[in-house]
């Protein structure tokens, strides 16, 4: 009879542990949809595709994505918190959607332990700008200037609670100085305010400026990154300028899925993801949007998730922004 009990005992784990390396070696056996949380044209959208395409060739089944916009990108969250935990549905996160997360009082989701990271895909700098008559050439001038004169510059954003506005208030809290923040609903309507006087600084994606910063329109200041960043190689650190010290804020995507997914179907997510990233044609579209590829591990991402929360959520308290 203990014979039995043992013999039967070791089938079950056999079982057990081939279960668990069936979902990777069987993976994937249906269509892989990749929930997009803003609407279709925007950076994640197109960040989105671009993976996609990619991974449906390396994968053998389709993979495609769907636009669920709202609520900062809240909602699109929500629905991958939601799903089955099988590697059949994904998500694109952004900063965008961790400021949102801490901005709001009643989460439908805890986004520390809701998710399951899969790799950071991409980054890209932000630009510090201002009309070409502004007196201030340079972060050190622009800092020098709001010190002269408090709460009189005005520094504007597509949006209240978006990366750029919260880039704008790191700025503020590492210089020690007082901006006026004035949020606008999209890029377009916030460059018209700098180039109206409306406004005279704007923190945005250098997507959305280098057009106007390559014509002459626009007066490039600094990036907010660490580092130059390659599709303005002229365009120095804000950091750099010996007034913002630590400052590095970066705008960045990354693929994300339920938590509880299998970790051998998350392994081998990444492993596809990063053969993705090493592809030309892939660097060189997300390239023409404005973002370098940078991949990372399941685990490295994890701990940028929650660095990211961490340093938000105290940009926002130091600000005093109460979450709505």
């Amino acid at each position: 009879m203990n014979r039995l009990v043992l013999t039967i005992a070791a089938a079950l784990l056999l079982t057990a542990g081939a279960s668990n390396l069936a979902p990777a070696q069987d993976y994937p056996q249906q269509t892989i949809r990749i929930i997009v949380s803003f609407g279709p044209g925007g950076g994640a959208d197109i960040i989105g595709r671009i993976l996609a395409d990619s991974m449906q060739r390396k994968l053998g089944k389709p993979v495609i994505i769907e636009n669920k916009p709202g609520a900062g990108g809240i909602i699109g969250n929500d629905a991958v918190a939601k799903a089955t935990p099988d590697g059949y549905t994904l998500g694109i996160m952004t900063a965008g959607q961790i400021i949102a997360a801490v901005t709001k009082k009643n989460m439908p989701y805890d986004t520390n332990t809701a998710f399951a990271p899969v790799a950071q895909v991409a980054t890209a700098s932000l630009m510090i700008v201002t009309r070409p008559d502004f007196p201030a050439n340079n972060v050190k001038e622009l800092v020098a200037a709001a010190k002269a004169d408090p709460g009189k510059i005005v520094f504007a954003s597509p949006g209240f609670a978006a990366t750029q506005h919260f880039a704008g208030e790191m700025f503020k809290q590492i210089a020690g100085v007082n901006l006026l923040h004035v949020p606008f609903k999209t890029s377009p309507e916030a460059i018209n305010a700098v180039l109206g006087k409306h406004a005279d600084v704007l923190f945005d994606t250098v997507s959305a400026l280098i057009g106007q910063v390559q014509s002459g329109q626009l007066k490039a200041l600094a990036v907010t990154g660490k580092d130059r960043f390659g599709p303005v190689p002229n365009v120095p650190p804000a950091a750099d300028s010996g007034v913002l010290p630590g400052y590095d804020v970066t705008t960045w995507y990354g693929v994300f899925a339920p938590a509880g997914t299998p970790p051998a179907v998350v392994a081998k997510l990444n492993k596809v993801l990063l053969d993705s990233l090493k592809e030309e044609d892939v660097a060189k579209r997300m390239a023409a949007v404005g973002v370098v590829v940078k991949g990372s591990s399941p685990d490295e991402f994890g701990k940028f998730l929650g660095s990211e929360f961490t340093r938000w959520n105290k940009v926002r308290k130091a600000a005093g922004i109460p979450q709505q």
